[in-house]
């Protein structure tokens, strides 16, 4: 059994150019907001269509991004 990870070629933040343990700690990150904000973004979605949108993207536009490049490696 393999353990996934994911993995961004092409960045600058190292001399190696890739980076595998910073997206892939992201996206556990985001799985876990995910399942916590996704749940909760639905409920608020059928009173206030724009903020369940933004409840339910957050995991994509801030957690994700932030883990990911708080992680040089």
């Amino acid at each position: 059994m393999s353990f996934p990870s994911c993995i961004q070629c092409g960045t600058r933040s190292n001399p190696c150019r890739c980076k595998v343990v910073g997206p892939t700690l992201g996206f556990v990150a985001f799985v876990v907001a995910a399942v916590v904000e996704w749940p909760i973004g639905a409920v608020v979605y059928i009173f206030r269509h724009m903020k369940g949108r933004r409840i339910m993207g957050h995991p994509a536009r801030v957690v994700y991004p932030k883990v990911s490049r708080a992680i040089p490696i």
